[in-house]
């Protein structure tokens, strides 16, 4: 496919030239089309005037501190984020950018690794129906109403709860640490404790309330939790 053909379908914002270039000629080699923002307002902007399939946002931009913090951005149309960051950044993530799939990289960051990252975030987004109710099976989420159920059978969720289940279902098939988790779930670092207790507490509802439906969280000791049945 001509990566200069139609409209951009990624969405990058970073000030740095090298990352421009290395990201651009990576992303189009895969037969993306980029287009580039060069700080974290004309990054808004062109989010709010564009549709983009996914964004590439680096989190060490020096303008993303005028972003309103714990807002939600208002969008038409929520791509996945991934986020370029160092390590010293992590606790910088932008919240307001989330609400759907996410993940990050760190700096220095391989094309093979942008890539595969890139391919689980657009893989979640096309199991999504345009109706805009994610589903997994006979697991199907309500965004309008943030309401869940499992078949006939309704889930009743906390906003963590719901916000976890979500975040799970998007990276299907996919490891989440419980660092991601809690950076979704919280904006911020919490202690393993409250993780696994949010976890546990979602599996009661989501797998064990009928012992007839498949589980479908599942722990990797040592790296985090993982969605979907095994093998699909």
């Amino acid at each position: 496919m001509d990566a200069h053909i139609g409209e951009p379908d990624v969405l990058v914002v970073t000030s740095d030239p090298e990352d421009v270039a290395l990201l651009t000629a990576t992303l189009e080699s895969a037969g993306h089309r980029v287009a580039v923002a060069g700080g974290a307002v004309e990054g808004v902007a062109r989010l709010r005037a564009g549709r983009f399939g996914l964004v590439v946002w680096d989190a060490t931009l020096p303008d993303n501190k005028n972003l309103a913090r714990g807002r939600r951005l208002v969008l038409d149309h929520r791509p996945p984020v991934l986020f370029l960051i160092t390590c010293d950044y992590l606790h910088t993530l932008l919240p307001e950018l989330g609400g759907g799939a996410e993940d990050y990289v760190t700096r220095p960051f391989r094309s093979a690794e942008i890539l595969a990252r890139v391919e689980v975030l657009l893989r979640g987004r096309r199991s999504e129906p345009s109706s805009g109710m994610p589903r997994y099976g006979d697991l199907v989420l309500d965004e309008v109403t943030c309401r869940a159920r499992r078949g006939a059978r309704p889930l009743d969720l906390s906003p963590a709860e719901y916000r976890l289940l979500r975040h799970l279902l998007v990276n299907a098939g996919q490891v989440l640490s419980k660092e991601q988790i809690s950076r979704h779930v919280w904006s911020d670092f919490r202690a393993t404790e409250a993780i696994e207790k949010l976890v546990s507490r979602l599996r009661q509802k989501v797998d064990q309330a009928d012992p007839e439906e498949p589980a479908l969280i599942h722990t990797r000791r040592g790296f985090g939790y993982v969605f979907g049945r095994p093998g699909v």
